[in-house]
């Protein structure tokens, strides 16, 4: 093997961590991230050659990909022990008094940390690289999910060779969690999508790191941040402060906002400071975490059974006011969702004015038994989004009315639909009814979708309410009004420069921004993605039946019965031929893998469960590259049942009743060819039946 290849793959490597960390710790790009990313690619590609000079850590890990199929545990070394909480400042000046009387009047300092509200985690480094991601769990022992952590950007996968001298393994306690933003546009795709919104950034993140699929751990764009230093024997730092300037120095997040306190007075000086401060971080938080600076201070004072005694949490109470509501709006969202919003008297909550919260659907009015008129009670879930909690019942008129839900789209005047299972009412005139249409071309031009330049989702709306555009397609009809735009208020000609060239750069937006631009429900920005990858035209998307949609991985039955549904519709059909007069791509760009022999040919294919060799993409991928095929339902003609672990007793029991055989992984494997063999053809004959076995599960605990 050439030594140059491996220096290269070094020098690629040391490179990349370094703009890793310039990028995501000191928010500078030292280079355009299409040449971070041509470099990427090159790293990507050598180790794919030579897979034995691939690094556990290199920076190609970021993008994820690794499928596993259960989380092991690990037991911690330290425990992970929970804080005492407190909301009251009286508490905090009894700790203070506590501690103090414990160090017999020494001198000594607080360190004042804000408390992020995530998942906690336990990182190992071992010689300088990412060895092991383990949360808290009970305390005593976590799961193992590195895989996951590895996708985390701002947390370094290799230290940084700057500040103190570091041993050879330590332990990093810190807190994983969703930025505000990605948080915000990770709702807004789900109730595009018509599902249910998270709650708070702090369960997206922990529902994240369950996640099998790394590669989906790294699209939620989760972040961490730094809190603890741990060593075998003695610390080789004096202070808790110290340690924490030593990770930053090494490369490690670390929040600015931590703060050395003299006296308990300095500490309630920190808590009013960050009360109303802490609404323009980009992270959610719900208190303050105080630790006696010195860690010989620390080991005097010792721990309780569940705490330590040096250190206390006080958690800010949860805003909540009181007042009127007024009014119920029903918003009509893209896919005829309709939501009820409450229209109260202004409050101050948090930080912002409360005019509007949400009531989610005609369950929860039901439950609170609303009524105009009413004194609620407002708080913000997770300090974002403001919610009705309660009802005055003290203060309700005598003669109030429930609220009675519409029963017509407030739109379009269309009976609504109540799906079953679902927890919304719909108004099905997805093609009639203004707000669907128009909240369809605002997703179409959205930036996940064709992004088209000088187009936002405001321009759009007001060409909509004008009658310039009707769908997706009519906005490639725009270029030949430019006259008539350009007399249109806050427009003039360079704006319709700039709208006319952004239409035309949105030609070359790849099949599967446009497949997920259209809006079909359930199909998010990932679905789009496997969609376009598996079929790459749309005319063999439109031509596939929902069990072979549903085949597709990550689709499942329920995005594979909306997307087939979409496209029987002659008006959609309709829709994309229009577009691609418009010129948009509406097939992947390259040439298909091509097939490496007909071993599987005439064969079909059902896989079910995770696998211990391969991800389901992967043998998808196998058996069509040997000419299978893959079905997402079980009858007569079904050639295999794939069973893997977690494989549902219904698909089994069904296989077994119709006599379909159900193979293993494995079994899979040996029909096909061998390099440079040509086996015969497999038959339906004695397959193996694996045995299920039920994956660790993710548990998250308090923080420390």
């Amino acid at each position: 093997m050439s030594p140059d290849i491996e220096a290269r793959i070094i020098a690629l490597t040391e490179q990349l961590h370094h703009l890793n960390y310039q990028y995501y710790q000191l928010d500078h790009s030292e280079i355009p991230d299409q040449a971070f990313d041509a470099l990427l690619a090159e790293l990507a590609r050598l180790e794919a050659e030579h897979p034995a000079l691939a690094r556990p850590n290199s920076p190609t890990r970021r993008v994820g990909g690794t499928v596993t199929k259960q989380f092991p545990t690990a037991e911690h070394r330290y425990p992970m022990l929970s804080l005492g909480n407190t909301y009251s400042e009286t508490d905090l000046r009894e700790f203070d008094e506590r501690v103090r009387k414990g160090l017999e009047g020494a001198e000594m300092q607080y360190v004042c940390e804000l408390k992020f509200d995530g998942v906690a985690m336990s990182l190992t480094y071992e010689h300088d690289e990412l060895a092991q991601g383990v949360t808290r769990g009970d305390g005593t022992r976590g799961d193992v999910v590195t895989n996951n952590v590895r996708t985390i950007r701002n947390l370094p996968l290799h230290l940084r060779p700057a500040g103190p001298a570091r041993p050879a393994e330590f332990e990093v306690r810190g807190e994983i969690f969703m930025p505000l933003p990605v948080f915000g546009e990770l709702n807004e795709e789900r109730e595009a999508n018509g599902e249910a919104l998270l709650a708070n950034p702090r369960n997206a993140a922990s529902g994240a790191l369950k996640l099998q699929d790394s590669a989906q751990v790294a699209a939620r764009k989760l972040r961490f941040y730094a809190y603890s230093f741990l060593m075998p024997g003695r610390s080789q730092f004096e202070t808790h402060s110290a340690s924490l300037e030593a990770l930053s120095a090494w490369g490690l997040p670390v929040s600015d906002t931590w703060r050395r306190c003299a006296t308990i007075e300095q500490v309630l000086d920190f808590v009013h400071e960050w009360d109303k401060k802490r609404f323009g971080l980009p992270v959610a938080t719900d208190g303050i975490v105080i630790k006696v600076d010195d860690f010989r201070q620390q080991e005097l004072l010792g721990y309780t059974s569940k705490s330590p005694r040096w250190a206390i949490s006080f958690k800010y109470p949860a805003e909540a006011g009181r007042t009127r509501l007024q009014a119920i709006q029903y918003q009509v969202g893209r896919t005829g969702a309709v939501t009820p919003v409450a229209l109260l008297d202004p409050v101050p909550l948090a930080g912002t004015v409360v005019k509007r919260a949400s009531l989610h659907n005609a369950n929860q009015i039901a439950a609170l038994d609303l009524r105009l008129g009413d004194l609620v009670f407002v708080e913000k879930g997770g300090e974002i989004i403001p919610k009705v909690t309660g009802v005055d019942l003290e203060a309700r008129p005598a003669d109030s009315q429930p609220i009675v839900y519409p029963t017509e789209c407030p739109a379009c005047g269309t009976p609504l639909i109540r799906p079953e299972g679902e927890a919304h009412f719909r108004c099905p005139n997805d093609r009639g009814c203004p707000p669907q249409r128009k909240a369809k071309l605002e997703h179409f031009v959205s930036r996940k979708a064709l992004d088209i330049d000088g187009l936002g989702a405001e321009t759009v709306g007001r060409f909509f309410d004008l009658g310039l555009v009707t769908d997706a397609a009519s906005l490639y009809e725009l270029p030949a009004k430019a006259e008539e735009l350009a007399q249109l208020e806050r427009m003039g000609e360079k704006s319709v420069q700039r709208l006319v060239a952004g239409l035309e750069t949105s030609k070359q937006v790849p099949f599967d921004r446009v497949l997920f631009g259209l809006g079909i429900r359930y199909v998010g920005e990932t679905v789009a993605e496997k969609l376009a990858a598996h079929y790459r035209t749309i005319e063999a998307l439109a031509a596939a039946t929902a069990p072979e949609l549903a085949a597709v991985p990550e689709v499942g039955g329920v995005i594979a019965e909306s997307a087939a549904a979409w496209f029987q519709e002659p008006a959609n059909l309709d829709l994309v031929e229009r577009l691609r007069a418009g010129g948009v791509q509406l097939a992947l760009t390259g040439e298909a893998p091509q097939p490496q022999s007909d071993r599987l040919a005439g064969l079909t294919f059902v896989l079910s469960g995770v696998f211990e060799l391969h991800s389901r993409d992967e043998l998808q991928h196998l058996i069509q590259q040997h000419g299978g095929k893959i079905t997402g339902s079980i009858s007569k003609k079904l050639s295999f049942l794939v069973a893997g672990d977690k494989m549902g007793p219904a698909k089994r029991e069904k296989a077994t009743t119709l006599n379909v055989p159900i193979i293993g992984e494995t079994e899979l494997l040996a029909m096909l060819p061998a390099a440079g063999e040509t086996p015969a053809a497999p038959t339906n004959e004695s397959p193996a039946t694996p045995t299920s076995q039920a994956p660790g599960t993710l548990t998250q605990g308090s923080l420390f």
